[in-house]
This record gives structure tokens, C-alpha cells and sequence, in this order.
């Protein structure tokens, strides 16, 4: 029994990845700037809605990694084959635009954290940039993915700054398990926000597109399964710390910010300089690492949506325009975030709502895509799986309606 248990620990270590490096991900510089802004201006109220959302980016990136298994293709690929060149090429419109908006985000974190340790933004972003181009176009997925992995390894960062805080936890238990739920504008605009960082389109691709890549077979499927099952987990557990260390500090003490950046200067006087050095920290490392996967999820997602080669383990010879769309999207991104005056906090704040907003669409595709017996044979959703899905789907409509109502109200 020892033995199979070692055999099975081992097994599960080649095969993690994607799913974890995934969920990871999306704690980046627009979902700790949205975490972060979530904590400081309503507190622990929030908290409640992270245990739905475990469950529910559980279901949603196991489709997407059971569909990469069974299958062997990108979600883009599968789109392309069973909904045609039109409805494939709005939907990679859309996701490309969004994607962008995320990808300065990610540059306005790594500018952000470059303010915070007295580094200008001229100086560490082109650095930024050419170290996450270089990373992928002269690494292969195997070493990418080794470096990808131990990133994920520093957001423990959040996590220390958390208890540095000295959070009460008699409030943080009550919220967890207390829904709250308020019809204003600004609170239904942080939900979406949430919501649409945590599970963002963009990661259904990746995901899928990264284990065909990896080419996991459907015998370790298990294995594969409970890579996604950690990364769901983890990843929401940094986010309920990032937003109970800025809601036992700046909550606490009626401190307004707009983005991490104000976070962690604000947190320096209320909790000390370790949690403003982790928090600081944290927002570059987890901005150079999105930095990296964003661009890269794009140009799988488009290459594959288009028909051309894509893949890490391809040269620039064999997928040019893999390569070429990965160097344009660090390129546009950097350079975005080097002009004068531009506007993050609009930018990286409204990039996770627009997340929030596509992500039905996304979904309702994926849907179709999983429950066809011709393409998943005996692996389609089971009715627990589907459920989830379309209260998903459906919430998301509904918050996104109230909100624009709000709007006009």
C-alpha cells in the first residue's frame, strides 16, 4: 500500500501543471488590485462569496482539463471545429480584447511594484518584458512550466502578511459562512469584479491548450484532476488573505485606496514594513508570472482558433505566428503602461469586470462543447457538473444586468 501511495505521489508530480499554474495565474496584478480594493473598502462582508467560487472554478477548469485529455485539442480548436470560422472569430475578438486589457494590468502591476521598492517603471518594465519573452520563446514548455510552478510557490507571501495583520477571526468565521448581499452599484460592481478575476475566461483556454500541449493520457486523468482541485483551492485561499489583510488594516481604519499599490503603501504605517515588503513583493511576483501566461494563453487560444501552429516546444520556424503574436502582446502591453499619465486604475479594475461579463459566453460554449457524445464519448458532464455551470452562467448575467440598471438608475 506504501508503495502504490509513493507510485501515485510521483505519478501526480508529472503531471501537475497546468491546472495549478492556471488558478495561480489569476491572482495577478488586476485580482490582487480587486482583492485588495474588495478588503479595504467593505471588509470581511465579501468573504462568503469565495467558498461558492472554490466550488464552482473546481467544475468549470475540470471541463476544461477533462476536455484537453479526451480529446487532445485546444478549446479553440474544438470551438473552430463545431461552431465554424464566424462565431470563432467574434468570440476570439472579444476574448483578444479583454486579454489585452488584462496583459497591461499586468505591466501596470510590475510599474506599481517598481514604485514601491524606488525602481522607475522605464527601467523595470522593459526588463520585465524581455525576461517573459525570453522565458517562453527560448525555453521549452517543460522548463517554462518548472519556472511557472515555483512562482506559485511565493504567494505564500499574501498568506504571512495576512496573520502579520492580526485579522479578528470571530468576524472572518461569521462572513465566511454569512451571505451578505447589497443592491448598490458599487457593491454589485466589486462582485463582479470578484467574481470575474477568480474565473476568468481566458483560463478555460489555457488550461485546456496546456494539458494538450503536456499530452496527458486519459488513464492519468485522476491525476490531472487533482491538479485542478489544488490549484482551485489555493488560489482562493491567497485571495481570502489578501482581502482579510486589507480589511483588519485599512477597512479598520477608513483608508480609501485604488489599486496594490496604495495597498501596500497604505498597510506600511498600519501593519509594519515585513507586510508592506510581502505585499510589495507579492504584486511583482505574481505580475511578472501573469505577465508570462497571459500573453502566452492569447496566442495558444488565437493560433489554435485560426488553424496555425502553436506550441512552446515549436520554434519561431515551425509556429511564427505563435511567436509573433506572444512578442506583440508583451510589446503593446509594456509600452501602454510607459506612457505619461495613462490611467491604470481604470484599466486594471475594469479588465476584471469585463472578465466577469464575457465569462457566460465562454461558458455556454464550453457546455455545448462537453456534454456531445460524439467529441466526449462516455466522458461528458454529469448533472451536478451542468448545474453548477448554468448557475454560473446565469448569475453572471443577472449581476451584470443589475449593474448596468444601477447604472441608469
Amino acid at each position: 500500500m506504501k508503495k502504490n501511495f509513493w507510485r501515485s505521489f510521483l505519478l501526480f508530480l508529472v503531471i501537475m501543471g497546468p491546472g495549478i499554474i492556471t488558478a495561480n495565474v489569476d491572482n495577478d496584478a488586476g485580482g490582487i488590485t480587486t482583492y485588495s480594493v474588495c478588503g479595504a473598502h467593505f471588509g470581511y462582508s465579501m468573504l462568503w462569496l469565495f467558498i461558492p467560487i472554490i466550488f464552482a472554478l473546481i467544475i468549470i477548469q475540470e471541463m476544461s482539463s477533462r476536455m484537453g485529455v479526451v480529446t487532445g485539442k485546444g478549446l479553440a480548436d474544438l470551438m473552430r471545429e463545431e461552431f465554424g470560422l464566424k462565431i470563432t472569430f467574434y468570440s476570439m475578438l472579444i476574448l483578444l480584447v479583454a486579454n489585452l486589457g488584462n496583459i497591461i494590468a499586468e505591466f501596470a502591476g510590475i510599474a506599481a511594484a517598481g514604485d514601491l521598492f524606488g525602481i522607475p517603471r522605464i527601467i523595470i518594465v522593459p526588463i520585465g518584458a524581455l525576461f517573459v519573452w525570453w522565458l517562453v520563446v527560448k525555453g521549452t514548455y517543460k522548463s517554462a512550466e518548472k519556472i511557472f510552478l515555483s512562482a506559485c510557490v511565493f504567494y505564500i507571501a499574501y498568506v504571512i502578511s495576512g496573520i502579520i495583520a492580526h485579522p479578528e477571526i470571530g468576524p472572518i468565521k461569521y462572513h465566511l459562512v454569512r451571505p451578505e448581499l447589497k443592491f448598490n452599484r458599487s457593491y454589485l460592481f466589486m462582485m463582479i469584479g470578484v467574481i470575474g478575476t477568480t474565473i476568468a475566461p481566458w483560463m478555460q483556454f489555457y488550461q485546456q491548450a496546456a494539458i494538450a500541449e503536456k499530452g496527458i493520457k486519459l488513464r492519468y486523468y485522476k491525476y490531472s484532476r487533482w491538479d485542478t482541485i489544488i490549484g482551485g483551492i489555493v488560489v482562493n485561499v491567497v485571495a481570502i488573505f489578501i482581502v482579510i489583510t486589507c480589511a483588519a488594516t485599512l477597512f479598520k481604519h477608513g483608508v480609501r485606496i485604488d489599486t496594490a499599490k496604495d495597498a501596500a503603501l497604505a498597510l506600511k504605517p498600519l501593519a509594519g514594513n515585513y507586510c508592506y515588503i510581502l505585499f510589495a513583493f507579492g504584486l511583482l511576483n505574481a505580475s511578472l508570472f501573469a505577465a508570462s501566461i497571459l500573453p502566452l494563453s492569447t496566442a495558444y487560444t488565437i493560433c489554435e482558433a485560426m488553424g496555425w501552429e502553436n506550441g512552446v516546444n515549436k520554434n519561431f520556424h515551425e509556429a511564427p505566428h505563435f511567436y509573433a503574436l506572444y512578442t506583440a502582446l508583451i510589446a503593446v502591453g509594456g509600452f501602454i503602461i510607459l506612457i505619461p499619465n495613462i490611467p491604470l486604475i481604470p484599466v486594471m479594475l475594469i479588465s476584471q469586470v469585463a472578465n466577469g461579463i464575457l465569462l457566460p459566453f465562454v461558458l455556454i460554449l464550453m457546455l455545448l462543447l462537453i456534454n456531445n457524445k460524439r467529441i466526449m464519448g462516455k466522458h461528458t458532464n454529469g448533472r451536478i457538473a451542468n448545474a453548477i455551470t448554468i448557475t454560473v452562467i446565469i448569475l453572471m448575467v443577472a449581476l451584470s444586468l443589475l449593474y448596468l440598471i444601477t447604472l441608469f438608475r
